[in-house]
């Protein structure tokens, strides 16, 4: 079932967008209001496609011509109310992240959202004290899948990167992590479940709870 040995691994790398919450429908929506209104028609199936990715480069690879600093800042602002109004936990996050933190496991964060988003949805969800350490690609020269994201975040974090286990939910994100040699359990929407892409990571499940009893197994000595 699983390729992963966990017993190397001390500390935890969490993606934000799609991993604690279903938050890809907000982006699509954002994305389809905004780039709609700079004449720029978007399906979802074209939002999908650039899943992942830091929003500024999305603006860039999809109106090139426009304001991109005022386009994102648009969309971030938009984000930013959808979060707020709608945003939940996913499934199975609020047992994964309680059982992590009472087995001593160093908990980080490591997303393409840029701080405005990722505080007011850490906020949001009432988990601003559950990181150690939040990082964004905001601050790296390149968004996933780019792996320099996750090396900043170990760092932070105080672990060399193949001792760190990512969770993420897209591709991008999937080999952001493997690039920067991390062990990878991968929890992709239902749309994209079946994508043989994620191959590429250790574990891949419908819901993160599901990994509880490996992870316990490998962390549980940590208390």
């Amino acid at each position: 079932m699983s390729r992963i040995s966990l017993p190397p691994y001390q500390a935890v790398l969490f993606d934000m967008d799609g991993v604690l919450l279903d938050s890809e429908p907000f982006w699509r929506q954002a994305e389809i209001e905004v780039f709609g209104a700079l004449g720029k028609e978007l399906t979802e199936e074209d939002c999908m496609e650039t899943m992942g990715i830091r929003i500024d480069e999305v603006v860039a690879y999809r109106v090139p011509d426009a304001d991109q600093a005022a386009v994102v800042e648009e969309i971030l602002d938009r984000m930013v109310e959808l979060v707020g109004e709608h945003g939940e936990l996913l499934p199975g996050v609020r047992e994964t992240l309680d059982g992590l933190s009472e087995w001593g496991v160093p908990l980080g964060l490591a997303t393409s959202s840029n701080y405005r988003l990722l505080h007011a949805t850490l906020k949001s969800l009432s988990l601003a004290d559950t990181f150690q350490i939040v990082h964004s690609a905001e601050e790296e020269e390149y968004g996933k899948p780019h792996p320099g994201v996750y090396l900043t975040a170990a760092r932070k974090l105080g672990f060399a990167p193949r001792d760190c286990l990512a969770i993420e939910d897209s591709i991008n994100g999937l080999i952001a992590a493997r690039a920067a040699q991390m062990g990878v359990i991968a929890v992709p929407e239902k749309a994209l479940y079946d994508d043989p892409r994620f191959a590429l990571a250790d574990l891949k499940l419908d819901r993160l709870d599901k990994a509880l009893p490996l992870l316990q197994a490998a962390f549980s000595r940590a208390c």
